[in-house]
């Protein structure tokens, strides 16, 4: 028999991975353990890297995400603060400078009523960001429960919920508000919101529903289950954090279309109303000025085409990083 070496606390034993061990000193094993890089897929102490860590790794190095989140994170900060770059009153006019080109102090010229379409650019950015942001979270969360629900109980609950989708899905967007805000008298915010919730959530409920399905039939899910874990904390703790990747990506890519939807709305006369401060506001009263005073036009309808631009340039950007095999 081979002679048994003594143990000596300072070394350890590792494994090689073909059924035999090596002997390594014990900074030696503290190395390897510690090592930063380790291999492909693998973080600091070779611990496997997450699907956000990789995603977030992704869109540092990302131009097209790096521009947006700059555009994205100026308009909230004109959103919150829109009388740091703007000292005037949206609601000043001015008839005897009715339509009048730029001057000192109002870059953009004068609307059809003597208003400054600057400052009215600067503060109509603070109803679209409200409108998209709060309209895209009452969404999200309404139709990520109903669809995750249905997607992880199934059943009778499941085939009634696709019903009714589908049947939301069957009214045309801007006919439902024609109609449905038509009858409103509110000036505030809240019914233009509330409408984008009640025709938004079954595009994110379908969505969920299927991440869910998908992600409820993972090995990890079955096991918690046969453990004992209830419904709630399986939905909770193991489902949610791996099927919430696709509804982030729909909801950001939405979050441009409903400030546009709001702008459209506000267009029509059926959104928000004067002496509210919107760029749909502003472009339907410059339009019938248009041959004579083009810009006052032109900046707050530049305003809402880049803004629903960001919103979607992320949207792109989060995509491509969340799953690489859709680019």
């Amino acid at each position: 028999m081979p002679e048994q070496q003594p143990y000596e606390a300072g070394r350890a034993i590792a494994g090689t991975g073909m059924g035999g061990a090596m002997d390594l000193a014990a900074s030696e094993a503290t190395t390897l353990e510690r090592t930063p890089g380790g291999p492909e897929g693998t973080g600091p102490a070779g611990r496997p890297r997450s699907l956000w860590s990789d995603a977030w790794r992704d869109l540092r190095r990302d131009p097209v995400f790096l521009v947006s989140a700059l555009v994205i994170l100026f308009l909230v900060f004109v959103s919150v603060w829109p009388s740091a770059i703007a000292s005037g009153n949206p609601l000043t006019c001015d008839l005897a400078k009715a339509q009048d080109g730029s001057a000192p102090g109002h870059p953009f010229g004068y609307d059809g009523q003597g208003c400054d379409v600057y400052t009215r650019t600067v503060y109509g950015a603070r109803t679209s960001v409200t409108v998209g942001v709060l309209a895209t979270l009452g969404v999200s969360v309404f139709g990520s429960v109903l669809g995750g629900l249905a997607g992880y109980f199934g059943g009778r609950w499941d085939a009634v919920l696709s019903r009714i989708t589908d049947i939301f899905f069957a009214i045309p967007v801007v006919l439902g508000g024609l109609v449905l805000l038509s009858v409103v008298t509110s000036n505030t915010v809240w019914p233009v919101i509330g409408f984008m919730v009640l025709l938004g959530w079954p595009q994110i409920s379908r969505i969920a529903r299927g991440s869910v399905i998908t992600a409820k039939q993972n090995d990890y899910v079955q096991a918690a289950r046969a453990l004992g874990a209830s419904d709630s904390r399986i939905l909770l703790r193991h489902i949610a954090p791996n099927a919430v990747a696709p509804v982030i990506v729909v909801a950001t890519i939405a979050l441009g279309t409903y400030i546009a939807l709001e702008a459209t709305l506000s267009y029509l006369g059926v959104g928000l109303k004067p002496p509210s401060v919107s760029w749909g506001i502003d472009i339907s009263a410059a339009s019938p000025y248009i041959r004579n005073a083009p810009h006052a036009l032109l900046w707050p309808s530049g305003a809402l085409a880049v803004t629903v631009l960001a919103f979607i340039m992320l949207g792109d950007a989060v995509r491509d990083a969340l799953d690489p095999k859709l680019r």
